[in-house]
């Protein structure tokens, strides 16, 4: 693994989800396979558990971190090429991103989508050009489309949670919010399911709340609540905003909302989150707070998930 963009860059998915397993039940077997090795996580947006799980992951495996909050602790950066840098921008990635990969072994980047230009935020710009000026690999700490460190962690929580030897449906449900989301937990948790590969997949959300193509390719897609919940044995909750006309909020129906009621119409369903969560917007408290929430096990599991990656990508490097 050079990069971990997206799971496009997952050789064998199957044996990534069995290392984060392990590393679950011995976080301290690789201790010394990053020593004197260094990763930068830089964050263009806030984080409290991609930050701290992949903090505490890359020190299980014996290697520092330093964190760099770019907007805040440093120069605004520019990412188009040739352009005349004659507004707020003060570097240009071409000249930070060569030297911080002289500081580090490694770069974790977080960004976040505008939600004002569909085309620019699907380009990847910001990520594109690390990984084309840095010469370290780069580790998406999630991007304008894509969460991958968060849908690995999403699959390792469905595999130690169904373990019965049979296809699992799994349903991605839009739910309400007060304020457009993007896509990217939506995109990611898709990509991953669908290369897995072992589900019946199914996703449901209101009209005009459709998802780029490419990344749900395999999944059933129904606007009925209900019928999608049918059966269910996993529902992964999260809001998302319009893709075709983008970034917008057409509907904050309540109805969405999953509900302890609309438990009793799956297969005693296990309810996912990526959190943060709007409680009784997005989801209640009776599900949160109930014996079908996987949010915390699923949250504490960010850490192998990133332990896991990490491992990877340094035991290519050593």
């Amino acid at each position: 693994m050079k990069n971990f963009i997206s799971v496009d860059d997952v050789t064998d998915l199957q044996s990534l989800v069995q290392s984060a397993l392990a590393y679950k039940q011995n976080p301290f077997k690789d201790k010394t396979l990053g020593t004197n090795k260094r990763m930068g996580l830089l964050f263009l947006n806030p984080s409290m558990r991609t930050r701290l799980s992949t903090q505490i992951a890359a020190a299980n495996l014996g290697m520092e971190t330093i964190v760099f909050n770019v907007g805040q602790e440093g120069w605004a950066l520019e990412f188009e090429e040739e352009v005349i840098m004659s507004g707020t921008t003060v570097e240009h990635v071409k000249d930070a991103a060569p030297v911080l990969g002289k500081y580090f072994d490694l770069l974790g980047l977080r960004t976040f989508p505008t939600l004002k230009n569909k085309e620019d935020d699907y380009s990847e710009l910001f990520i594109r050009q690390f990984i084309k000026y840095a010469g370290v690999p780069i580790v998406s700490l999630e991007s304008a489309t894509l969460h991958p460190l968060q849908s690995l962690t999403d699959i390792i929580t469905i595999t130690e949670t169904i373990k019965e030897k049979r296809k699992p449906k799994i349903v991605l449900t839009w739910a309400p919010h007060v304020k457009a989301l993007p896509q990217c937990v939506a995109n990611s948790f898709s990509q991953w399911v669908n290369a897995w590969g072992g589900a019946e997949f199914v996703i449901t959300h209101p009209e005009e709340y459709e998802l780029d193509p490419h990344f749900i390719k395999g999944a059933h897609v129904t606007h009925n609540q209900d019928e999608a919940l049918k059966d269910a044995d996993v529902i992964y909750v999260k809001n998302w905003s319009t893709f075709t006309d983008y970034g917008k909020i057409y509907s904050n129906d309540p109805s969405w909302m999953l509900t302890n009621k609309k438990l009793t119409f799956t297969n005693n369903a296990r309810v996912m989150h990526c959190l943060p969560v709007r409680r009784n917007v997005e989801l209640s408290d009776e599900v949160l707070d109930g014996p079908a929430s996987l949010v915390t096990q699923q949250a504490a599991n960010r850490v192998w998930a990133a332990q896991a990656v990490l491992a990877e990508i340094l035991s290519k490097r050593n």
